[in-house]
């Protein structure tokens, strides 16, 4: 068996058989799995980590290089390797799904991984200096970009991208869409999740790991401890708290005592919380019943924060509710609409005389 990443509860390493030479720098990358943990990283921010680092070891298993022989050269040869298709071994065809490799996103999420691996090893002494190049900085007499760049940051994201990524615009779903999905979720539960997302903007992971506590009814407003670990408090419309009333009263196991508020209806795992794979499996379901096959956890929520921009509230209310540490990320919700840039265009023309 070869190299994986195990996960057992709350802990992350990499197992299974490695080649000669390579028991060092597992070790060394299960320690650093190990120092994130003690560093009170998300579960889901170490797992990322342990698969990025599987990855960047594989890459080095095929050059036939240790970490403590990496050279900033070898990281700009990883940047190339993940962009080559992938084929299995004898095959001269490339599925389409695997034509273009990783996204330039993916490339610099895994590059930010080797460089904090790398930042360890230098702190715990296995190499000198960090080999991860360092991508190319201004002199700092730049102003901060977007419409909040006036406001800082409740973090600096350290080291920067290798890889020039597109600024997208946040795709947010037409209604249609929407009520089409909602109208196919044959549960009270499923139907709040998906609320929950769509009127509080509440992250897939938020929404799973919400606690029946952190709902007050009264106030019409729920508490969420967001991916970095900070509390906010969001305020969502009744239709969300009527679905969450039903399932609450006619779904949820009359002796479930999981603190978390979205649990398992029916099967062997009934009464404990709702999994990632549980959530995907629902969405992934409906998705193909209903037709709406646009529809997924986080574009709900690019759909709540557009709205809202849209209606015109204040930017840093927008940044709070839905928990960014960048304005800039906020600053992506303003943008006008294909209707309004349309129209404007058409009544400038009539006023234009050529």
């Amino acid at each position: 068996m070869g190299l994986r990443v195990a996960g057992d509860g709350d802990v992350f390493l990499l197992a299974g058989d490695v080649a000669a030479g390579q028991h060092d720098d597992i070790a060394m990358v299960n320690r650093f799995l190990a120092h994130l943990k003690g560093r009170n990283f998300a579960r889901a921010t170490r797992r990322a980590y342990a698969y990025d680092a599987l990855n960047f070891l594989r890459f080095l298993a095929g050059q036939g290089v240790g970490l403590a022989e990496v050279r900033p050269t070898d990281l700009f040869d990883y940047l190339d390797w993940q962009t080559q298709p992938k084929r299995t071994a004898g095959s001269t065809v490339v599925r389409l799904s695997e034509r273009r490799g990783a996204a330039p996103a993916t490339q610099n999420r895994r590059i930010a991984a080797v460089r904090g691996l790398f930042e360890f090893a230098v702190i715990t002494g296995m190499v000198m200096t960090s080999p991860v190049p360092a991508p190319r900085r201004t002199s700092g007499l730049r102003a901060l970009r977007g419409l909040l760049g006036h406001i800082p940051a409740r973090h600096r994201r350290p080291g920067g991208r290798l890889v020039r990524e597109q600024r997208l615009l946040p795709e947010s779903l037409e209604l249609a869409e929407v009520e089409a999905f909602l109208t196919d979720l044959g549960t009270h539960r499923d139907r709040a999740v998906v609320l929950l997302m769509l009127l509080g903007g509440l992250r897939a992971a938020e929404v799973r790991g919400l606690l029946l506590a952190e709902v007050d009814v009264g106030r019409r407003q729920v508490r969420v401890v967001d991916k970095g670990g900070r509390e906010r408090v969001v305020p969502v419309d009744r239709p969300f708290f009527a679905e969450l009333a039903a399932y609450l009263r006619l779904e949820r196991p009359a002796d479930c005592e999981t603190e978390q508020c979205f649990v398992v209806l029916r099967g062997p795992t009934a009464g404990q919380p709702l999994t990632e794979a549980g959530m995907r499996r629902i969405f992934r379901t409906h998705r193909a019943r209903s037709g709406a096959a646009r529809v997924r956890p986080h574009r709900l929520r690019h759909t709540y924060g557009t709205q809202l921009a849209a209606a015109g509230i204040d930017l840093l209310v927008l940044r709070d509710l839905m928990g960014h540490a960048s304005p800039e990320t906020t600053g992506k919700y303003v943008h006008l609409s294909a209707e309004v840039l349309a129209a404007e265009y058409i009544a400038a023309r009539k006023e234009s005389p050529w």
